[in-house]
């Protein structure tokens, strides 16, 4: 049986073998659909070129039936949903078109340009289906993974938005073109056209129009952007649609419309684990949101568990996102009340960003000598009263002293990565460390002695610390009572020595403590221990981009995300991800000039993304089934 069967071609077999199927009553889809499409040849040419009307609803939903025959074969589909988008009209009254929310092919649907076009001819706003349905057939739209992947989300979180934005739906301005249906038959045989009415009036032809599209462009962004978590869960986790965390990071405009038993339970669970000190291991958290746990917990499945509790109205301490290290599966961490739910964890100011720098820091100090003294305890408390943040923030903040109180930093592996990390790291953990220690403006005999303690305790010269702490340009040395007076001549007093090492200056130490990305990224490299500790990283930690790390491999993912990026904006998703700006900025352009022939980024009042490597790489992925 050839591809474009004619009768009077095929075989006499094949002719006999036609006449049975017909026989037997059209229902056998065992048949080639070579068979089929000859019985279909004949009737589009009875429903177009001699429009019986008396028998056209008749022919329309013989076709439908047909199309249901073979519903996995790409021609049946194509051929036969082309002649039904057009002669369904002749059987179907307007309001009984539904929208279609599933692209068809390179053009809008003729049936959808007729429904809206009539709608709009009529006067009527067009409602959020059919702007969502314009939406998703249009042929130059763009619709992210987590519209496919969340589909039932998307489209009920498009309506909610829809309604809030226009309560009384759409106006569309009428286009003056009017529609026209080409159809060109199955069999090649003829041609034939159409000029569609409603009410006896021509009625207008969408195509065109790009206002809409724009505003529904517009709303999809915004939904797809919010579902964004959710779907990078069920990514990770193909059968976690119906979980705890899946339905926690919905956005909470949708808890109604998809409503989880569970929710109740693992909100009630929290409130306990809250009202008896907060502390509980990380590896029963997880286990309470994912159903089951693991030794190993990473920073993406911590970053997962932290955004699901904060649309319940709970924090988790520490927040992946700004901890200087991750705790191990078996550790404590901190659950609180935020106080409201809240949707977006990483939208913090930068006071809270330094003050959770500052008192890990001096944390990390009060710990040096194993033990953590109750004035040392007091001074941090005050130090987290002070500071210039919002309620919500401070709750957070708080929730941060009581882990890092409770759960010491392990010093020998600290001693052994500050070793690793070379001596202009080391400089910086000494210069954000003294930057602690001036926090007051005053430095305490106390402070000398603990910041001694923890250089000996990570394996540097305790005589670097009263250097390093009078580099620091703070007002702590003695005051002048009465003007000294020239001595008698006699031996000059040798000058002491000073403590040998690389020496801070004030300078430095001034860029460091006000640059709160840079500190958190150069302390990250030092205090992160998630990968010793867990070992090596499974195969969802690895980069998804070859010839990258992971870290400059999630780095370059989020570049692609935006065509520009400023110089401030560059160096704060690379702290984000615990690399330094200059040096991402080299792995990166070398990795895209030995792939790609160029550089990834081009300095240029900050810098710009090539267009032709993002598109590149997003194929590729988009290619090997994987987000983008």
């Amino acid at each position: 049986m050839p591809y474009w069967p004619g009768y009077s071609d095929i075989s006499p077999q094949c002719r006999a073998t036609y006449l049975d199927w017909l026989a037997s009553g059209r229902n056998d889809a065992s048949y080639n659909p070579g068979y089929m499409f000859l019985y279909f040849y004949g009737l589009e040419r009875r429903f177009f070129v001699d429009q019986s009307n008396e028998d056209a609803k008749d022919i329309v939903q013989e076709v439908r039936r047909l199309q249901s025959l073979y519903p996995d074969n790409h021609s049946v589909r194509r051929y036969l949903g082309e002649f039904l988008d057009i002669a369904m009209l002749a059987e179907t009254d307007l309001d009984a078109i539904d929208p279609i929310f599933e692209k068809q092919g390179w053009e809008l649907p003729f049936s959808l340009k007729y429904a809206i076009g009539a709608r709009i001819d009529k006067g009527e706003n067009l409602t959020a289906d059919w702007l969502l349905s314009w939406f998703i057939c249009h042929p130059e739209t763009n619709l992210r993974t987590p519209a496919t992947r969340c589909r039932d989300e998307f489209v009920a979180l498009f309506r909610l938005r829809f309604d809030r934005r226009f309560p009384d739906g759409l106006k569309v301005t009428k286009p003056r073109k009017s529609l026209t249906a080409s159809y060109r038959a199955a069999s090649s045989e003829f041609e034939g056209s159409a000029n569609p009415t409603v009410d006896g009036k021509p009625v207008p032809d969408i195509s065109g129009l790009r206002k809409p599209v724009e505003i529904a462009q517009e709303l999809a962004d915004e939904v797809m952007n919010d579902l964004d978590k959710l779907s990078r869960f069920l990514g990770r986790n193909p059968d976690g649609r119906g979980s705890v965390e899946a339905h926690a990071l919905l956005p909470s405009e949708l808890w109604d419309a998809f409503p989880s038993e569970e929710m109740d339970r693992l909100k009630s669970w929290a409130s306990t684990i809250v009202d008896r000190g907060g502390l509980v291991p990380l590896e029963e958290v997880i286990g309470r949101l994912e159903g089951e746990t693991s030794e190993k917990i990473g920073k993406r499945q911590m970053t997962g568990a932290a955004d699901a509790l904060a649309r319940l109205g709970f924090g988790l301490a520490p927040d992946p996102r700004f901890a200087l290290r991750s705790p191990k599966a078996e550790e404590p961490v901190v659950l609180f009340r935020l106080g409201e739910p809240i949707e977006r964890l990483e939208d913090v100011s930068d006071s809270y960003r330094s003050a959770l720098i500052e008192l890990a820091l001096g944390s990390f100090v009060a710990h040096a000598d194993g033990r953590i003294a109750e004035p040392e305890r007091r001074a941090l408390e005050e130090q987290v009263a002070a500071a210039a943040l919002s309620d919500q923030e401070r709750r957070r903040l708080r929730a941060n002293l009581e882990w890092f109180l409770a759960v010491p930093p392990d010093m020998t592996l600290l001693r052994r990565k500050l070793k690793e990390v070379g001596q202009d790291s080391q400089a910086a953990m000494r210069a954000a460390l003294v930057g602690a220690a001036h926090a007051d403006g005053i430095i305490h005999s106390d402070e000398v002695a603990s910041i001694e303690n923890i250089y000996k305790a990570l394996g540097l010269d305790p005589a670097l610390a009263y250097a390093d702490l009078h580099a620091g340009e703070v007002a702590d040395g003695p005051r002048t009572v009465r003007a000294s007076q020239p001595g008698r001549p006699g031996e000059a007093i040798p000058a002491l020595e000073k403590a040998s090492g690389p020496k801070l200056d004030a300078s430095r130490i001034a860029a460091i403590r006000s640059d709160t990305e840079r500190v958190s990224s150069v302390l990250g490299q030092i205090f992160d221990v998630e990968e010793e500790e867990n070992g090596a990283p499974g195969p969802a930690s690895q980069s998804q981009l070859a010839g990258l790390d992971q870290k400059h491999g999630a780095l370059v993912l989020e570049l692609l995300t935006r065509e520009h990026w400023s110089e401030t904006e560059f160096e704060t998703i690379c702290a984000s991800h615990g690399l330094m700006a200059s040096g991402a900025l080299e792995v990166v352009n070398e990795w895209a000039f030995e792939t790609y022939d160029e550089a990834l980024l081009d300095e240029y009042d900050g810098y710009d993304v090539s267009l032709e490597i993002a598109e590149a790489v997003k194929e590729k992925m988009s290619a090997e089934g994987r987000d983008v």
